[in-house]
């Protein structure tokens, strides 16, 4: 054993041990080991983000998880990296250069742009590393990967020519979710569709063929007039009958529009006459191209009017157009009303406004292997936990878009097509490219130039991030065309942990990549992580300024401290509620145990090895019975991915069963005046319990149980912690199960005794006094042995068995599983000061009983007051009427 200093320091323990277990490689895995493979691939976080308390939840599930299979005997790959976020990071390097150098990148250039933003990233990219190893990540950090490294890009790129070649990636024009910030196309998955208040603008549009009749329509977007190409009404809807073929006046600029017939409008809503842009609406465009009407883009691709017709709009913010249209409608006479209206906006997810429709020249995949995908997790070949999420993933499985995988950016993986220069025009107008444009010989797709590369003009376009990081699991482990022992070892991966708001972003897509790349299924589990919001229901964010810095935790509380304070509180399948107070009770939960060991160490006695034919008291068995439940109730919980109660037991096994109860028991074996073998046994018991316990909190806590392991004199030289595989007996496998059943009823009934006679010596004040006598009848003939143990885990002076015990009337009693329990107050308390005492407290309580049967009485504060607050205001009540009761009592038998 090393003497344990006075007081734990996590900050020292933590940065110690996580040096050590690189020095030592723990973490690395080793393709050739003859042990049965355990991975897990790591969310890629952002490559230039910083750790936010979302990160430490899915980080920490992933250390415990890798933590527990090196325990179980697994050879572990947790395998790193970080993904190069296009939009977030072009983002990031474009606002430094306005905001430093006032420029953008197109005034410096492709070539010069990247390689700033090669800087960027190479000065920001450690950063979450070395936040994430701060946390204990226990990661091969020997093999961390980038989604831009060049063996990853080539991936990407192969990935690209292998789906064109299948004709499942096409180029065409479509109708894409445009972002005016990002100025690029985005998925539907990557637009966030949020509820507002918007208005309904309810206008007039004069029927050219009658002057002075007007058809009246409604729109969300006066702004778009300028685009308008016709008035659509619904074939059944008789309100309109009669308008259909003819045409009415477009106000500004004035133009004859047609009136047509198309089921797709909704006759209940608005006036029933919508307005027909098909250059910014989806709906719109499909009507549009079943009509053959005119597509009129009135939108630059940053939000602004563009319409030279008009000199007062063009140029204008599009919500600044909105208001000026709306105003010369008024002014023209044709605005009718505007009402308020409650709707879906989609927003772009990076950029943080609304989107536009629009229009756009874009590659499309159509997904692969989506049968096998939809089946690997409704056959349970994948499973979900929870369960619920296979729902939702079936859902948008059955109902799949293609994917719009361009991207209008400059840092990503460049699209791996090449035009023809002299055919660029062309080429590039086209309304369709796929695999039959290659025959012409004016298209090049391949992952590397044409050889006339000088002939050749790149796509500008890089694809979408999501498209490198679907490949994650299997990238990371091989290059293109290689099957490495990193590879045969490892894949398919174990589990995923991963947020279930990216479901569609990246785990079904993964799955889809996984069979159609390698035939397998990329990973056996999915658990899907708590959604994190503070204790007022809020989702945790900047703005709000309710989410703490994860490293001002860890420098105040530890990093052990935040991961068990903030495992010990997520639920399985629900929304974690966060409160600081649980990281500060995670510390103390350290400092407990580190103190239990600390107690240990008192008077220099050395580590010693159990005997399992040594002869145990009730409360040695009933300790070490606990701690192979515990060891069983894990392994069962770990099973069911259930880790917020694996740190509930952890907790109470330590707390409740170890120190508040067996550690109180055994406090006279550990006095110098024990017998020399009942010291030593005690002792054995606490280092085979303490042993076994730190491995099984490990996984949770890794910093302080591998200090304490070492400095208790429990590992080999030159062992660690977190490598020592866990034993398969249990601690009790020698004792007869009748045994152990017996001593656990005997400790059982000793400590819910104790606690007991703990509570009478607290109702009459003297919970602190340690000259209190009890006197018990009727007790079972083995409590004799036990007497001195009962009465220091009571804190009496003294305990006495009496069968003829004649209680004076007015002792305080109880009846309890070792029989009745008496505490004479001869010499204890001034009666006559006592029974003053209680009769104040007894008139206090009637008054809140009073005030609180009249809250309750009153029909007003029932019928108005929250539901909550009632139920709330009837618990005290029975509370306060509980209270009255047991004062009454202890007044009568003072009588």
């Amino acid at each position: 054993m090393t003497e344990l200093p006075k007081a734990y320091e996590p900050q020292a323990v933590e940065a110690k041990w996580y040096a050590a277990w690189i020095e030592g490689k723990c973490f690395e895995a080793d393709p050739s080991s003859v042990k049965d493979g355990y991975s897990i691939v790591i969310p890629p976080p952002n490559v230039t983000g910083i750790l936010h308390l979302g990160h430490v939840l899915n980080n920490a599930i992933q250390d415990i998880l890798a933590r527990r299979a090196r325990q179980n005997g697994k050879e572990v790959l947790w395998l790193p990296g970080t993904d190069h976020a296009g939009i977030a990071t072009q983002a990031k390097v474009e606002r430094e250069l306005r905001e430093k150098e006032g420029v953008s990148r197109r005034d410096l250039g492709r070539e010069e742009f990247l390689k700033r933003v090669w800087d960027y990233k190479n000065t920001h990219a450690d950063i979450i590393i070395n936040q994430l190893k701060r946390l204990g990540c226990s990661c091969d950090w020997s093999r961390e990967r980038f989604t831009m490294d060049a063996p990853y890009t080539e991936w990407v790129s192969h990935v690209f020519v292998e789906l064109f070649k299948k004709g499942l990636i096409y180029r065409g024009k479509r109708m894409v979710n445009w972002c005016p910030v990002s100025l690029t196309a985005l998925s539907d998955e990557e637009v966030i569709s949020t509820p507002q208040r918007s208005k309904l603008y309810f206008m007039k549009y004069e029927l050219s063929d009658s002057p002075g009749e007007f058809l009246e329509i409604s729109t969300t977007r006066p702004e778009t007039l300028m685009g308008d190409v016709a008035v659509a009404v619904n074939p059944k809807d008789p309100r309109f009958t009669k308008y259909i073929g003819r045409t009415v006046n477009r106000p500004f600029p004035h133009a004859e529009i047609p009136i047509i017939a198309d089921e797709h409008v909704d006759i209940e809503f608005g006036t029933g006459a919508l307005k027909i842009t098909p250059a910014h609406d989806k709906a719109d465009f499909e009507i549009g191209i079943r009509h053959g009407l005119e597509i009129i883009d009135v939108l630059t691709p940053e939000g602004f009017i563009n319409c030279p017709e008009l000199p007062d709009f063009h140029g204008l913010d599009r919500f600044v157009a909105r208001r000026k249209a709306a105003a010369k409608l008024e002014e023209m006479g044709l605005l009718i009303r505007i009402e308020e209206y409650e709707n879906n906006v989609g927003y772009s997810e990076r950029g943080g406004v609304p989107i536009e429709p629009r229009i756009s020249m874009q590659w499309f995949l159509k997904y692969p292997c989506v049968q096998q995908a939809a089946d690997a997790v409704a056959h349970g070949e994948i499973k979900f936990r929870p369960e619920r999420w296979a729902k939702t993933y079936a859902h948008w499985m059955e109902n799949l878009q293609d994917w719009c995988i361009s991207r209008q950016l400059w840092w990503g993986h460049q699209i791996p097509v090449w035009y023809r220069t002299e055919k660029l025009a062309d080429l590039k107008n086209a309304e369709a490219l796929d695999m039959s444009n290659l025959s012409h010989g004016d298209l090049h797709v391949g992952t590397l130039p044409p050889p006339d590369a000088e002939n050749w003009t790149r796509d500008e376009d890089v694809m979408d991030t999501w498209f490198s990081s679907w490949l994650w699991p299997f990238a990371t482990m091989a290059d293109v065309g290689q099957e490495t022992p990193t590879l045969k070892k490892f894949y398919s991966t174990d589990d995923l942990v991963t947020g279930p708001d990216i479901i569609f972003f990246w785990v079904a897509r993964m799955i889809m990549a996984g069979y159609e790349f390698t035939g397998e299924l990329p990973f056996k589990n999915v658990y899907f992580t708590s959604i994190i919001r503070d204790l007022k229901g809020r989702k945790m964010s900047k703005s709000l300024g309710n989410s703490p810095d994860p490293i001002d935790l860890m420098e105040k509380y530890g990093a052990d401290g935040l991961r068990f304070g903030l495992m010990r509180i997520a639920p399985t399948g629900s929304d974690l509620r966060f409160d600081e107070v649980t990281v500060e009770e995670g510390r103390n939960f350290a400092n407990k145990l580190y103190n239990a060991c600390r107690l240990r160490q008192m008077g220099d006695e050395p580590y010693q090895p159990f005997d399992p034919a040594a002869e145990l008291n009730p409360f040695q068995i009933n300790a070490m019975a606990k701690l192979d439940a515990l060891a069983a109730d894990l392994e069962r919980l770990y099973g069911e991915y259930r880790f917020g109660e694996i740190a509930q037991r952890l907790y109470e096994f330590l707390w409740n069963d170890f120190c508040d109860k067996f550690l109180e028991a055994v406090k006279l074996d550990l006095r110098d005046t024990a017998p020399p073998k009942v010291k030593e046994t005690t002792l054995a018991v606490f280092d085979v319990i303490m042993g076994r316990y730190l491995q099984l909190l490990s996984p949770y806590m890794p910093h302080v149980t591998e200090e304490l392991s070492a400095r208790m004199g429990y590992l080999a030289e030159g062992e660690f912690l977190m490598q020592k595989v866990l034993p398969s007996s249990p601690l009790l496998a020698n004792l007869p199960p009748e045994k152990i059943s017996s001593s656990q009823t005997l400790a059982a009934e000793i400590y819910e005794s104790a606690g007991r006679m703990r509570n009478l010596k607290a109702e009459y004040k003297m919970g602190s006094r340690k000259d209190i006598r009890f006197v018990i009848k009727a007790a079972p003939e083995w409590l004799a042995a036990e007497t001195k143990v009962l009465a220091l885990l009571v804190g009496a002076e003294e305990i006495s068995l009496d069968f003829n015990y004649d209680a004076p009337k007015g002792t305080p009693a109880a009846v309890t599983g070792i029989g009745e329990v008496y505490m004479p107050l001869e010499g204890l308390i001034d009666v006559e000061a006592e029974r003053t005492r209680l009769t104040k407290e007894i008139s206090a309580t009637e008054l809140e009983v009073k005030k609180c049967e009249g809250k309750l009485g009153n029909a007003s504060f029932v019928d108005r007051a929250p539901p909550e607050v009632v139920v709330q205001e009837k618990a005290r009540l029975e509370d306060w009427k509980n209270k009255l009761v047991q004062l009454r009592e202890m007044l009568t038998a003072l009588a």
